[in-house]
């Protein structure tokens, strides 16, 4: 047997595991719904879909971060974030005030409550429980900002979503670290070359009742670390014409309000990938979840029509899980079989030399021009099923198809207006690979790149070390 289709017998073995684990799991606490979840747009499990609500999905740290100060400096009643971690010298506006700063004179007037991810108890990882609980001193020493630590996570995982609630009328969900740690956060949508790593990220501000629902879970977490009981959110008034999903990862055994837990993030993208049609768009700092894939790869073996198109943005060098998102690329691209339908792509800042990548940490997926989520969550099983997670999910509107405009805009440089209303398969067929194959020779004949969006390189057979394979059996189970 050749080494190649021993890599990929041994792979699809351990993956097979891997699955056949998870959806014991599930069934186990009835949510198995979330793994056969039929086409649809919405999980049926969790928070029900809300009308009436106002969406603005804001685009990179230049655009998100000012925009989250001034709705935070706004608060009259309380400020509640919730991330993995926070660093008090963080600057969410050019040159602006601090994290501490704005927080401090805003919880002169109001609450302000901060919780955070109580760090990895194995220093080898970071954030470690000491460097959690210093940040927290740091930020909130000689204030009236009140913080928590919440380490009740999962052995090897952690709390990774990133959320604010202003006065439980205006809701931040997305990807966005209050940190520099790994990276600095603080890019514009031309990610111009600065010395260092870049950063494409998003978020969206969100007005509305579904508002309510971020808010109850952000008291559920506060409750179980502090035994605080926060006042249940005034149902916010209608703001808007869209409809919006909260939909979450919640291990079970975590909390004692949630003790079976939920998986409608998981839910909600198997659903909607199954209801796939036209195309799949994601963008993700990780793909290494083979429920995800499988569901992907069904799509390029038998695709849907014949303009179907699956365009996956992924970081050049991923800050771990690198085998584990190019083996899974491999599945792909074997189920693509040559028929041009799957790209993968990534980033690089314009004109940088040596070459500098801009590290794709977005967590956003759009199906047909229908279908988005955006939030924290990546495609990998910490997210799907170990970490906590918050997602929002958009269905039957145009704000799906405006939101891949702008994205696709801004990677191939030009006018939302130059795509004029045509298919997607022409624009991924003549824009998307010309572009990005041109760029990708530039790169490997050791150039500068002359436009951001490349191949993304060194997709390997799926089970390159079984690294990925095996740290989804061992870590993610």
């Amino acid at each position: 047997m050749r080494l190649g289709q021993l890599d990929d017998r041994l792979g699809a073995a351990i993956e097979r595991a891997v699955r056949g684990h998870h959806r014991r799991r599930l069934r186990r606490l009835g949510a198995l719904a979330a793994l056969d979840a039929a086409p649809g747009d919405w999980a049926r499990l969790g928070a029900p879909p809300r009308s009436g609500n106002a969406v603005d999905f804001l685009v990179d740290g230049a655009n998100a971060l000012p925009s989250l100060a001034s709705a935070i400096a706004s608060a009259n009643s309380h400020v509640h974030l919730a991330g993995w971690f926070f660093s008090p010298d963080f600057e969410l506006e050019a040159r602006g005030r601090t994290l501490r700063e704005l927080l401090a004179e805003v919880a002169a007037r109001a609450d302000v409550r901060v919780l955070a991810w109580g760090g990895s108890p194995l220093p080898l990882f970071h954030p470690d429980r000491a460097q959690a609980r210093t940040a927290l001193d740091r930020l909130a020493g000689g204030t009236r900002i009140r913080t928590a630590l919440d380490c009740r996570e999962r052995p090897m995982h952690c709390h990774h979503e990133k959320l604010v609630v202003v006065d439980d009328r205006i809701a931040f969900v997305g990807g966005i670290d209050l940190t520099r740690l790994g990276g600095d956060r603080f890019d514009g949508n031309d990610h111009p070359a600065r010395g260092s790593i870049g950063w494409h990220d998003a978020c969206a501000r969100l007005e509305g009742p579904a508002v309510a629902d971020v808010a109850e879970h952000f008291a559920l977490r506060w409750h179980a670390v502090t035994g605080e009981n926060l006042l249940p959110p005034a149902p916010p008034a209608e703001t808007g014409a869209t409809a919006v999903q909260v939909v979450r990862t919640v291990p079970e055994k975590i909390y004692a309000e949630l003790p079976r837990g939920e998986f409608t993030i998981l839910e909600a993208y198997v659903a909607a990938l199954r209801s796939a049609r036209e195309y799949v768009y994601l963008e993700n700092q990780f793909l290494w979840s083979p429920e995800i894939v499988e569901v992907l790869a069904a799509k390029l073996r038998r695709p849907p029509s014949d303009g179907f198109r699956l365009v996956i943005l992924l970081p050049a060098r991923p800050n771990n899980g690198k085998d584990d998102t190019r083996g899974q690329l491999g599945v792909l691209a074997a189920a693509d079989g040559g028929a041009r339908r799957l790209l993968a792509a990534t980033l690089h800042q314009t004109g940088a030399d040596p070459p500098q990548a801009v590290y794709v940490h977005a967590k956003i997926g759009i199906v047909d021009d229908r279908w988005l989520t955006i939030g924290s969550a990546n495609l990998n099983e910490h997210s799907l099923f170990n970490d906590t997670e918050l997602n929002l999910v958009v269905a039957g509107e145009p704000s799906a198809r405006a939101l891949r405009e702008r994205l696709w805009a801004e990677h191939l440089e030009c006018d939302p207006a130059a795509f004029g209303g045509r298919a997607v398969a022409e624009i991924v067929d003549g824009h998307w690979w010309p572009r990005a194959e041109e760029e990708r020779a530039r790169l490997d004949g050791g150039r500068p790149p002359a436009h951001r969006l490349a191949l993304l390189r060194g997709v390997s057979r799926r089970a390159r070390g079984v690294l990925g394979p095996i740290d989804s059996l061992l870590v993610d189970g």
